[in-house]
């Protein structure tokens, strides 16, 4: 249980991070003021303040997030509120703490009246609770508002918000979580080409023949191609192993071209054996060939990603033309399960091959053109080029609003479908 946990968190947290970096990155590129980079969400565990970014850990490992100027949820500091004003030599504000620790420290302590710190940067407040007593003070453009609960956020002038960036810079931001799924996909891949010391071939080409197997009895050799069984071309090696899998104890006569060129025919019976889900499928024992240069193993990376992308476009077809069940639609639950019959059955190969199968999902989920999502953020960009003036914010609210709630009820429906297959069946 405790080496489930422990895979899980370090394969979730591992996307998510890669994801929100790529966001991280693109958005300080374009001089967007990046206020918070979050591990995890619900309360603070740890900060710190580096570069006018808040870097926390938060409790759940179930996510992150990005805090960029200009989608904050609520504004930073509410009129009436008790702050404590620290001033620089110049009586500039550099730090405005709302904490509960804030009568502990030096400073000014006020009631907030009336403040701005988008355009013309100032906050004024009374004295000691006395409407008579007032102050006025200029805030720095890079003064930090300490929260409630002691994070430390860096105000947002309206130079710096991400609505202000150019349309370019905030299609990039919006891709560079994708983009950095995929990436993460690719090196995964590769890594695990070079961590199994190969990868597998899907030319229909003979590797290891096993001892005392159907294919042990005949000329069938390492390096060996099979062109065709029972006079059905055979192109890859998943449509072969198919194809044997599909005629257990009956003969196949396989048409295989040895490395010299030679072409020679085999009668090949294969064996019945039982598979996971009780059936019988036939196998004539031999594994696929393991290719194992350097550029197969970086290739493997770029393949492998490429595969898993048009897999998950079946998909996607299938469930929209009911070929498949929503039913087997999965969430954390079903992520969590996963993950531990990956690490229970193929070890921490299992995990790197895992984690590049995830990030392709959540980089392609991602895309959905869905307002709540990157793919929608991207195609409200797109409406905006075209139309060369972005849709209104009222518009864009409507649109998100609904598409969280549509999101939250796909969330629900997933994890009871979770629920349902895991403690359930």
């Amino acid at each position: 249980m405790l080496q489930t946990i422990l895979a899980f968190i370090i394969v979730f947290g591992i996307i998510v991070i890669v994801h929100e970096f790529g966001h991280f990155y693109f958005a300080k590129k374009a001089g967007v003021l990046v206020r918070e980079f979050s591990i995890g969400m619900g309360p603070k565990l740890f900060q710190t303040h580096r570069n006018e970014t808040s870097y926390t850990i938060r409790v759940l490992p179930l996510g992150g997030y990005v805090m960029m100027a200009g989608f904050e949820e609520e504004e930073d500091i509410r009129l009436g509120m008790p702050a404590l004003l620290h001033l620089d030599e110049k009586d500039q504000v550099t730090e405005i703490d709302l904490s509960d620790e804030n009568m502990r420290t030096t400073g000014v302590p006020v009631e907030v009246l009336e403040y701005d710190f988008e355009d013309k940067l100032f906050i004024k407040g009374s004295v000691g609770g006395d409407l008579e007593n007032t102050v006025t003070y200029s805030v720095k453009e890079n003064a930090i508002v300490v929260q409630e609960d002691g994070t430390k956020l860096q105000i947002a002038p309206a130079n710096r918000r991400f609505q202000n960036a150019s349309l370019k810079d905030r299609i990039l931001t919006n891709f560079g979580g994708p983009l950095n799924n995929f990436l993460l996909a690719i090196i995964a891949f590769i890594a695990l080409g070079f961590l199994q010391g190969g990868v597998a071939s899907n030319e229909p080409l003979i590797g290891e023949v096993q001892e005392d197997s159907p294919a042990i009895e005949t000329q069938m050799e390492t390096g060996d191609r099979v062109l065709s069984i029972d006079g059905e071309d055979i192109s890859s090696w998943n449509e072969m192993l198919m194809t044997v899998q599909a005629h257990p104890n009956e003969p196949l006569e396989f048409e295989i071209q040895k490395e010299n060129q030679d072409i020679i025919i085999e009668t090949i019976t294969p064996r019945a054996v039982e598979a996971t889900d009780g059936t019988e499928i036939g196998q004539i024992g031999v594994q696929v060939l393991m290719k194992d240069s350097f550029l197969d193993k970086l290739a493997f990376g770029f393949t492998e990603t490429w595969f898993y992308i048009k897999n998950i476009f079946t998909s996607i077809l299938l469930l929209v033309t009911g070929q498949i069940s929503a039913d087997n639609l999965g969430g954390p639950v079903a992520i969590y399960q996963m993950t531990s019959e990956v690490t229970q059955t193929a070890g921490w190969l299992g995990i790197v091959n895992f984690i590049g199968f995830l990030s392709v999902n959540l980089g392609l989920m991602n895309l959905f053109p869905i307002p709540a999502l990157d793919g929608g953020k991207l195609l409200l960009n797109f409406i905006e080029g075209v139309r060369g003036k972005p849709i209104s914010e009222e518009t864009e609210t409507m649109l998100t609003l609904i598409s969280v709630v549509l999101l939250l009820l796909l969330m629900v429906f997933v994890t009871w479908n979770d629920i349902q297959r895991f403690f359930f069946n």
